[in-house]
């Protein structure tokens, strides 16, 4: 069986490329046909995520320019699939050339060459985070006709290291102290990604295997580095009672539906299918497993050895995985949100 490089139903995105090739890429298929197509918008989502912006993130310095070949006329989608490509311009393969024949511990050097007999050392190839590009890029697309039924998604860091917030908005500065001193010690930290999804209307998900919920957990962890999902009460929910997390329904004059949950500790979703609450979750993130220190671990022939890995690398990935989080949730919403539209005949 050939990889999975396509992801999801209706609407699905096909990536291609590798970190240090000569371009990445992707093609968008299922796209509604009329979607006004902000490229403005679809550069700003490009590099939310590019890399090099700041002293937080690896200093690979790519412009990141989205070159769309396909499918928008004058600017709407015309139905046809969206082709485009993001040209690599800053690759340092050398330093890569130490990695060559060494597994780095917890990366999926040892995996990939296990599964395919074979590896590219330059940056991880597929397995590098520099393919979630494409798919920033996708629910760029998403996004822009996820704007036309009026629900919208946003993402934040709550956690990075130790240093934990409540609520969003950007890096705290205890957030961005722990990371510069993770990278000056040549280590890395990990932390949690928040997500809430505002405007999405009750009936989106398909019992039994394509509930909501599973395909928000199966996007969000084919992420680089994901290593945990929850949504709503998530994990916490397995310490309390029933009556402590129970979601009671209330009259509601305002609301479109006539009720409303008085707390929302399902995160929008009852038995697989959004209830028209705010779709709320969470993205663990392990540290980086590319430390910038001496690291016990084997060559490609079984031989204990120390790997003392170069390169410019991130020292943490939630402040790039946020757009990463918000595309993944926006290609799921749009998927399930044309699925739907199939599910009954409506007079």
């Amino acid at each position: 069986m050939a990889a999975s490089n396509t992801f999801g139903t209706l609407f699905t995105l096909t990536s291609f490329g590798e970190s240090h090739g000569p371009a990445i890429g992707g093609v968008v298929d299922g796209m509604p046909a009329g979607v006004l197509i902000d490229e403005q918008f679809l550069q700003a989502e490009l590099d939310r995520r590019r890399p090099g912006t700041s002293e937080l993130t690896t200093q690979r310095s790519e412009a990141d320019r989205v070159r769309i070949l396909s499918g928008v006329f004058e600017g709407v989608s015309t139905g046809a699939p969206i082709g485009f490509v993001i040209d690599n311009t800053s690759q340092r393969s050398a330093d890569y050339e130490n990695m060559r024949h060494v597994f780095r511990p917890g990366h999926a050097d040892y995996t990939y060459y296990n599964k395919y007999g074979i590896r590219d050392h330059r940056g991880g190839g597929r397995s590098s985070a520099r393919e979630t590009a494409v798919r920033v890029a996708g629910g760029a697309f998403a996004k822009m006709a996820l704007k036309t039924a009026g629900i919208t998604v946003e993402a934040w860091a709550s956690q990075i290291g130790t240093a934990v917030r409540e609520g969003q908005g950007p890096l705290t500065d205890e957030m961005r102290r722990q990371i510069l001193e993770a990278r000056g010690q040549g280590d890395t930290l990990g932390g949690i990604v928040s997500c809430r999804i505002d405007g999405c209307p009750a009936g989106l998900g398909d019992p039994v295997y394509g509930k909501l919920s599973a395909r928000l957990a199966s996007a969000m962890l084919s992420i680089n580095a994901a290593h945990g999902f929850d949504y709503g009460m998530g994990f916490a929910g397995a310490a309390r009672r029933g009556s402590e997390v129970v979601d009671n329904w209330e009259p509601c004059a305002v609301d479109p539906r006539g009720i409303r949950a008085v707390a929302n500790n399902s995160g929008g979703i009852q038995g697989g299918i959004s209830n028209g609450e705010p779709i709320e979750f969470r993205v663990a993130f392990k540290p980086v497993a590319t430390l910038l220190q001496d690291v016990a671990t084997v060559d490609d022939n079984g031989e204990a050895t120390v790997l003392h890995a170069r390169g410019r690398h991130d020292p943490c990935v939630v402040p790039r995985a946020i757009p990463v989080v918000e595309a993944m949730a926006a290609m799921v919403v749009l998927d399930a949100w044309l699925l739907n539209r199939t599910s009954r005949i409506v007079p």
